[in-house]
């Protein structure tokens, strides 16, 4: 019973792919995610990637926010990070390792040498079947990648991530505006309906 019921859900999720337009795009212009023209839009909105822009990816398995920056990116650097390991792009540096770790934040500084102009998060945490405690530990890394942008980003650098409308959504918001002179958030089309996903934009440094 338990099998068939599990079956059934994978065969929704399946069904639910197919019908999304945004699925359907990804897989016609090669992105590897459908998430790819969540990245397009945020970037339609705030207009944050250039052609010389040094971006970091944090989260970016299996690649569709990177494949985005690069099509625009063509001076910059790109460098994306993920636990598990990425297909290689073309032009984009992949560094498999632990966004929290000390030892991955170490790479990232060496790699950038101070001069990183756009933080990219997608990350979400895994899933428990705990919608609340998801949304916690989703915002936990939101957090943590504030903190991050904020020692490593430019004065005039952006920060684009994802956060989960939940109970602890206002601290995150409050760490950001302590942070950042500039914080703003857009949910695009992209994200499906039912999903508490928003996109967190700040810019501009504080000097603390």
């Amino acid at each position: 019973m338990k099998k068939s019921k599990k079956k059934k859900k994978s065969n929704t999720w399946k069904i639910k792919q197919h019908r999304d337009q945004f699925f359907k795009k990804s897989k016609t212009l090669g992105f590897r995610s459908r998430s790819a023209f969540k990245l397009i839009e945020l970037n339609k909105k705030f207009n944050f990637i250039k052609k010389n822009t040094n971006l970091l990816d944090i989260g970016s398995y299996p690649g569709g926010w990177s494949q985005v920056a690069k099509k625009i990116i063509s001076s910059g650097k790109i460098l994306s990070i993920d636990l598990k390991k990425m297909d290689e792009i073309k032009k984009v540096s992949f560094l498999q390792g632990d966004f929290l770790k000390d030892k991955a934040k170490i790479q990232i500084s060496e790699f950038f040498k101070g001069n990183l102009d756009v933080i990219l998060s997608d990350m979400a945490a895994d899933t428990t079947g705990n919608k609340s405690l998801d949304c916690i530990r989703t915002n936990q890394l939101c957090s943590e990648v504030i903190e991050f942008s904020h020692k490593n980003l430019k004065k005039n650098g952006v920060l684009i991530s994802k956060l989960f409308m939940g109970e602890d959504f206002l601290q995150v918001k409050e760490l950001a505006k302590s942070r950042f002179y500039k914080v703003q958030f857009f949910k695009p089309e992209a994200s499906r309906n039912e999903s508490k996903e928003t996109y967190l934009h700040c810019a501009i440094l504080k000097t603390l």
